[in-house]
C-alpha cells in the first residue's frame, strides 16, 4: 500500500502550478498586451473580452496579473536559488571546519539578520536606482542567513550520526564525507527552506514593488498594482482585490508545499493525526 500524500503537499502543489503556469503561460500569451493603455476602456465591469475588467488606464487585469506572476516568481526564483547556494555553502563550510571559521560564519549571518531588508532594498535603490538586479539582491540578502543556520544546524546532525563516523574510521578524506554523506542527507532540508523561503520572497518582492523600488513600469507587478490601486478602493475596490489574492495564493501555496514536503520526508511528524 502506498503512503498517503499529504494534504498540505497536493494543495499547495496545486496553487504554485497555478501561479507558475500562469508565469509561463504570460511569456508567449495574455488575453490582452498588458502594456497597451486605452483610456475609453476604463474601469471596464468583468465581460467575455475582459475576463476581470481593465484598471484605471483601460489595461485588461488579467493581462496584467498574468504578467506581474511572472515578475514575482522571476524574482523570487533567483533571489531564492541566489541566497541558497551561498547560504547552503556557508552552513556547510561553518560545518566541516568548525572553531574559528564556524563561529566567523555564524557572526556574519547574526549581522545579516540585523539588517533589515527593506532598509537595504532602499539603500540599493537610492545608490543604483530600483530595478530587478537590486530586488534580487536585496531579497537574497536575507536568505543567506537563513539557509546558512539550517544548513549548518542539519550537517552537524548528519555529522554525528554512526556511518559518518565510521567513513572518517576507514580514513575517508573530509570532501568525500561531504560529498558522499552530508550534501546528501542535507538536501531535503534545503528543499523544505527554499519553498518557505520561496513564499517570504513574494511577499517581500510585492512590499518592495509597493514602495517603488521593485521592477519598473512598464513591467506589471502585482505590488504596485496594489499601490495604484490604493486611491480608488471606493471607486474600484477590485483592483486592489484581484492582485492582493494573487499574493495571499502564492504565498500560500508556496507554505502549504513546503510543510507537505517536510510531512512527507518525515513521516513520523503525521503519525497520530
Amino acid at each position: 500500500m502506498r503512503p498517503k500524500r499529504p494534504v498540505s503537499l497536493v494543495i499547495g502543489a496545486a496553487l504554485v502550478g497555478l501561479v507558475v503556469a500562469a508565469a509561463l503561460v504570460s511569456l508567449v500569451w495574455t488575453p490582452h498586451d498588458y502594456e497597451a493603455i486605452d483610456v475609453a476602456q476604463r474601469f471596464l465591469p468583468p465581460s467575455a473580452e475582459h475576463w476581470l475588467g481593465t484598471d484605471q488606464f483601460g489595461r485588461d487585469v488579467v493581462s496584467q496579473l498574468m504578467a506581474g506572476a511572472r515578475s514575482s516568481v522571476a524574482i523570487a526564483f533567483v533571489a531564492v536559488l541566489l541566497g541558497g547556494v551561498v547560504g547552503s555553502l556557508m552552513g556547510l563550510v561553518a560545518a566541516s571546519a568548525g572553531g574559528l571559521v564556524e563561529d566567523a560564519v555564524m557572526r556574519l549571518t547574526d549581522f545579516s539578520l540585523a539588517f533589515p531588508a527593506l532598509l537595504f532594498a532602499i539603500m540599493l535603490g537610492a545608490l543604483f536606482g530600483p530595478s530587478f538586479a537590486n530586488a534580487v539582491v536585496a531579497i537574497a540578502f536575507i536568505s543567506v542567513p537563513v539557509f546558512a543556520r539550517v544548513v549548518r544546524g542539519a550537517a552537524l546532525q548528519v555529522r554525528s550520526q554512526d556511518y559518518v563516523l565510521a567513513a572518517r574510521a576507514g580514513a575517508r578524506t573530509p570532501a568525500h564525507i561531504l560529498w558522499d554523506h552530508v550534501v546528501p542527507n542535507v538536501l531535503p532540508a534545503i528543499t523544505v527552506l527554499a519553498t518557505i523561503e520561496f513564499a517570504i520572497a513574494i511577499l517581500v518582492e510585492a512590499a518592495l514593488s509597493y514602495l517603488g523600488l521593485g521592477v519598473q513600469p512598464p513591467t506589471p507587478s502585482w505590488g504596485r498594482m496594489l499601490a495604484q490601486a490604493q486611491t480608488l478602493l471606493y471607486l474600484a475596490p477590485q483592483l486592489a482585490i484581484y492582485p492582493g489574492l494573487c499574493i495571499m495564493i502564492a504565498v500560500l501555496g508556496f507554505n502549504m508545499l513546503g510543510d507537505g514536503l517536510r510531512d512527507a520526508a518525515d513521516p513520523r511528524l503525521t503519525e497520530g493525526r
